[in-house]
């Protein structure tokens, strides 16, 4: 006999929770064992809240990374090329055009790092002294992007997991994603290594309460799906932020001594 999707998927869901309350198991049984690791394994997790609502929830979190990389590209780092760079920043953004769709299409910030000195220096206007300075450096640590998807990223895989996160670990998760990101290499992928550093983080400060459950190191298979479509976003803002960032030191080396 053949059952309908749906009905295959309840029968399931029902199959797995008499199997949740019948295998007790006593310390050390391989049912606990059982319990515990589909639990934390991803697929359990989709499972439990049903396929569509988590595509919802993906999508959520896709569009709000989104956001967050178009408002500090577009607001914070184009106030920074108006206010303190003294340039248009769209104008500017014009002139970095192959190099932020170099960024986009090999998701490394390493790899555009050629592309992004010669449309500084050659269209930009920017001096090759301050180019050659800031721009190998900007593409090793100036990960801006990058820290602000790991933050977004660890905080929807608590809420995928029914851990409420507080001010005070808020605050932890966005400058350990800072640093974190830091660390980064400026190549495909690179966030998702060193998001295991921020999870790792909110861990321990977890660990403080008792009872306080804690997120898998195996949720963050719940993104890698859409992992790539958002490295290529953050990698274009953080070669932007390399790019605001070698316009405004060359600014400040132009300005006339008093």
């Amino acid at each position: 006999m053949t059952l309908h999707p749906k009905r295959r998927y309840c029968f399931i869901q029902r199959a797995l929770a008499r199997a949740e309350s019948t295998c007790t198991g006593t310390p050390g049984h391989p049912a606990q064992h059982w319990r515990a690791s589909r639990q934390c394994h991803p697929s359990w997790t989709i499972a439990r809240i049903g396929l569509g609502v988590f595509a919802e929830a993906i999508g959520t979190y896709m569009a709000t990374v989104l956001s967050g990389l178009a408002i500090h590209a577009f607001i914070v780092l184009g106030l920074t090329c108006l206010i303190f760079a003294r340039a248009n920043p769209l104008k500017y953004m014009h002139q970095m055009r192959q190099a932020l769709m170099t960024a986009m299409g090999t998701d490394s910030s390493s790899a555009t790092l050629p592309v992004t000195i010669e449309c500084a220096t050659e269209q930009g206007g920017v001096s090759k002294k301050a180019a050659g300075f800031v721009l190998p450096l900007g593409a090793t640590i100036n990960m801006d992007g990058t820290a602000l998807y790991e933050a977004v990223a660890v905080v929807f895989l608590a809420q995928a997991y029914g851990i409420n996160l507080d001010l005070g670990t808020l605050i932890l998760v966005a400058i350990t994603a800072t640093f974190a990101a830091i660390g980064a290499a400026g190549i495909p992928s690179a966030g998702l290594v060193t998001m295991v550093i921020v999870v790792e983080t909110v861990n321990g400060t977890l660990a403080a309460t008792p009872g306080s459950p804690s997120i898998p190191i195996a949720a963050i298979g719940l993104i890698v799906g859409v992992d790539r479509i958002l490295d290529m976003c953050r990698t274009t803002v953080n070669v932007w932020g390399d790019a605001v960032g070698a316009k405004l030191i060359d600014r400040l080396e132009r300005r006339p001594q008093t």
